[in-house]
């Protein structure tokens, strides 16, 4: 059993199913919007219709258990060719309009009692077998989805975390492209997105001196984030308005009334999970209220981030757990291979080795039965494990 003060891990089969059962839900969201995003299509509309969405599934779990939390535990954002990360505008922004070639990244999170899965995906509108993704933009693609993979693999207790960095920038390297500088990959624990344990992606000199080890150690769970960009790797804030927020664990007294009664709706409705301002009964109240709040650490931001003009990054996002028989990744779609020819591969024969390695674990051995069975009544259906692409 959980000590007193300590959060509960997955060597808990119950926070176990609960892990994959947020991992089901944005799963299926995930797949819905990859299938909704079609040439002239809005951004604002897909990133309304996955937050809904994931509210929605969400609701249905556990629905006797009134005390139980559980909703989005990252707001959809869809980031297009050279926007990096957290795109998803107000109703009062300029809104974004899908066109064939476009590569879109759809990022998102679900919790069921604070036991958060996120995800994240990349499409290219319009591409087929017929009509693939080529060029700089195929490399990207490929490069992101072959990091990630290597990544999979070599997130398992007793690695450490720069082998990840430095494998990464490597995958990139071979594709002619660069990981977004900085990027964190983050651990997961019941209620909290991002933990002390971080993964950090192509860092600079000074983040390098900055930036801790961590070994990755049983029973720990982490969102592993890979972004890769045809350009420089050089996130910059351009003029989109920042739209995602969370609460963070610093105390201040509020001057103003707005910016109060702000903190106490975001304090009440999201806890401590990140938040889009759209979610807010009133936009405009919102936006003025988080001023303060963020002037004073009380909110922080998750700046929307791009690379520079004509450059395409591609990003793979999933959370893994780390079970005694291996990591187990609980979300992600598959890849599909067959629509994005890049000229470029990968020469260096140890990450060439990693990759044929499988990255599915060993059968597990404990019996699961009553954990699962719990999930099987409230659902109706058992959670399923995605494997390793």
């Amino acid at each position: 059993m959980v000590e007193s003060g300590e959060l509960p891990t997955i060597a808990d089969d119950l926070v176990v199913t609960k892990y994959k059962m947020s991992a089901e839900i944005v799963n299926k969201v995930l797949k819905e919007l990859v299938d909704a995003c079609k040439a002239s299509g809005s951004v604002r509309d897909l990133c309304i219709l996955g937050d809904k969405r994931l509210a929605e599934e969400t609701g249905k779990a556990f629905k006797k258990d009134k005390k139980l939390t559980k909703g989005i535990a990252f707001p959809t954002c869809v980031s297009v060719n050279n926007c990096i990360c957290h795109f998803s505008p107000l109703t009062t922004e300029p809104d974004v309009i899908l066109a064939d070639g476009d590569m879109v990244k759809i990022d998102m999170g679900a919790h069921i009692d604070g036991f958060i899965a996120v995800v994240a995906h990349t499409v290219v509108v319009g591409a087929t077998v017929e009509n693939p993704v080529t060029g700089g933009k195929a490399d990207a693609l490929m490069a992101a989805h072959l990091a990630s993979e290597a990544a999979l693999r070599l997130v398992k207790p007793g690695n450490e975390t720069y082998e990840v960095t430095e494998t990464v920038s490597k995958v990139g390297e071979a594709f002619g492209c660069k990981p977004v500088e900085g990027m964190l990959s983050h651990q997961l624990e019941q209620n909290r997105i991002r933990r002390r344990k971080t993964i950090i992606q192509n860092p600079s000199e000074a983040q390098r001196k900055e930036h801790d080890k961590f070994e990755f150690a049983l029973h720990e769970v982490y969102a592993v984030d890979v972004l890769i960009s045809s350009g420089d790797g050089q996130g910059r804030e351009k003029d989109a308005k920042i739209t995602v927020y969370k609460k963070t664990e610093d105390t201040y007294m509020l001057k103003m009334k707005t910016s109060r009664e702000f903190y106490s709706k975001v304090s009440k409705q999201f806890g401590t999970m990140p938040f889009n301002l759209r979610s807010m009964e009133e936009e405009k109240k919102a936006r003025m209220g988080v001023v303060e709040c963020v002037t004073h650490k009380l909110i922080e931001p998750f700046q929307v981030l791009f690379d520079k003009e004509g450059a395409y990054v591609a990003q793979y996002k999933f959370t893994v757990l780390l079970m005694p028989n291996g990591p187990h990744k609980i979300t992600g779609l598959p890849f599909d291979e067959a629509t994005c020819k890049s000229e470029k591969s990968i020469e260096d024969a140890e990450i060439q080795k990693l990759l044929k390695t499988s990255a599915n674990p060993k059968a597990a051995k404990k019996k699961k039965k009553a954990a699962e069975k719990a999930v099987t009544e409230e659902t109706g259906a058992a959670p399923t494990l995605v494997a390793g692409q």
